[in-house]
């Protein structure tokens, strides 16, 4: 039998095995890994070289990989580090290019304060925390509301800060990320920087990272949000059996539906390096000219096809290089942190953490709580790390996987994922019907409640759903009671004032139709 040994950091391997049809997982405990038959079973059992996506693809469904857990702790510890490094080494270029790059010639990573929460990666602490306490697979909309009251109320921004303001009308998950209700939901890059660490704890199984994080996900988010966040989650689950960067794009071009935006998005990136492959710009410009389609204002830059493009476009001039790739996404600019937040998990995973030890970056352990009421004060990076790796034992065993022991060491057999898509874009005009259907009667209840805030959420509803008129003449009365009620939530007013184009501008023009006052303009955060 051939061993194919798989580099993952300094000094470290993991060993990629096939299982026979019929042979039992539990056998891979009892079997010293390079011999070539099973122990209990006999059956054979043979190397998997990775030559080609192909080849991998064709046998991912029946392959197990074993990794030391030293070896997975040091790969989600590397994640996690690459993405606080694009995250908060990034800050500074948030925003900072939209018609021209960036000029970042030099870049040395480091944390010497320690990492902070910031929403790119606070929101995640929050649900891995939960998960780590509970089996919340999936959770439900109650159990995910209750998080948000208790831990998310502030540092949020554009559709998560919009979903939070529903929640206080008394809207629930996913109905707050529903693009009908929430103007931000179909563009925003929240499905991008929410799911880093779901594809973390799912080490080489794509299907399960995005299955657990999207009901999170869709707090906020819905359609092409979520293909990338399926997307990139299936990256970084690839990225823990292999550093070829090809493979683990096309991963996560596996994990789109076929009519996703963003396939022609990866595609264009990837045919634009191939003909300029030394000159970053020159694709950032080609990038720019074809997705920039709102003039450059809030939908573009924080939306997701110039962000996922820019993530793309850093992996490939980067190759495989952690310092390149965060130069190229922080010089690419538009959501820059956010991007090389991304591509830094990526890169984090392949290299790991000892890797980036053995670069002489500062890192000082520190998780400082800024923004999350009621969580740990104390909290440290390496303890994030931790909880990741916890929340990954529960998937991987709940995929067929086994923790065992072996000479006094933990190891982990994980049943490798094929990438694939598993929530299709829905059809909006087909999910708006039904949305009126299922949620009329409830809306109508609401406006004959004696509750101020049950009829400024009928209201709310019945306005965006098209249902206002027909209502108003059968309840003119209590119609009349509940846009008054309506016009006193005066923070989701303000909300809906600064939505962006096209959707926010639908919006203000219902709520003109439905005579609501036009809420006074408030500066908004980009």
């Amino acid at each position: 039998m051939r061993s194919i040994l798989l580099r993952t950091g300094v000094g470290a391997s993991v060993v990629l095995v096939i299982v026979a049809a019929g042979c039992a997982l539990c056998c891979l405990g009892q079997r010293a890994i390079g011999s070539s038959t099973c122990d209990r079973c006999c059956a054979e059992v043979a190397a998997v070289e990775e030559t080609n996506a192909e080849e991998t693809n064709a046998v991912v469904q029946r392959q197990f990989v074993e990794f030391p857990a030293e070896v997975l702790a040091d790969k989600i510890l590397g994640g996690l580090v690459g993405q606080l490094f694009g995250n908060l080494n990034g800050l500074p270029h948030e925003f900072k290019y939209i018609d021209q790059p960036g000029s970042v010639q030099q870049y040395t990573p480091g944390l010497p304060d320690g990492a902070r929460t910031d929403d790119d990666t606070d929101l995640e602490w929050v649900y891995i925390c939960a998960l780590e306490r509970e089996d919340l697979f999936p959770p439900t909309p109650e159990q995910i509301t209750e998080l948000w009251r208790k831990h998310i109320n502030r540092g949020i921004w554009c559709a998560n800060k919009y979903a939070r303001e529903l929640m206080n009308l008394g809207i629930q998950p996913p109905l707050t990320g529903q693009p009908a209700l929430n103007p931000w939901s179909d563009f925003n890059i929240s499905g991008q920087f929410v799911c880093e660490t779901f594809g973390l704890a799912a080490p080489a199984m794509p299907q399960t990272a995005a299955s657990t994080a999207i009901p999170f996900i869709r707090v906020a988010v819905d359609g092409e949000p979520v293909q990338a966040t399926q997307m990139f989650t299936a990256m970084i689950a690839r990225a823990f059996i292999t550093e070829n960067l090809g493979q683990v794009i096309e991963a996560g071009r596996a994990a789109l539906d076929q009519k996703s935006v963003l396939r022609t998005v990866v595609d264009d990136v990837i045919a634009w390096h191939k003909q300029h492959p030394t000159d970053w710009r020159k694709t950032r410009e080609l990038v720019k000219e074809k997705y920039t389609r709102f003039g450059g204002r809030t939908r573009d830059r924080n939306g997701y096809e110039l962000n996922t493009a820019a993530i793309i476009a850093a992996l490939l001039y980067g190759k495989g290089d952690f310092v390149e790739t965060m130069i190229v996404a922080f010089n690419f600019g538009w959501d820059a942190d956010c991007n090389a937040a991304t591509a830094g998990t990526i890169i984090g995973v392949m290299k790991g953490y000892r890797w980036m030890q053995s670069q002489g970056w500062q890192v000082k352990d520190v998780y400082r709580n800024t923004t999350r009421e009621e969580m740990p004060e104390d909290e440290t990076i390496t303890r994030f790390a931790n909880r990741i790796l916890n929340v990954a034992e529960k998937l991987i065993v709940r995929n067929g996987g086994k923790k065992v022991s072996r000479d006094g060491k933990t190891v982990y057999f994980i049943r490798v994922q094929q990438a694939a898509n598993v929530y299709p874009l829905p059809d909006w005009n087909q999910r708006f019907g039904q949305l009126q259907r299922q949620l009329r009667g409830a809306i109508e209840a609401d406006l004959l409640r004696d509750d101020p805030t049950a009829k400024a959420r009928a209201a709310y509803l019945a306005i965006c759903l098209d249902l206002w008129e027909p209502l108003r003449q059968q309840h003119p009365q209590q119609c009349s009671r509940a846009l008054e009620e309506l016009n006193k939530q005066k923070a989701l007013l303000d909300l809906v004032r600064q939505s962006p184009e096209p959707n926010g501008e639908k919006l203000k023009a219902r709520m003109t139709a439905a005579d609501l006052r036009r809420p006074p303009k408030q500066p908004s955060k980009e």
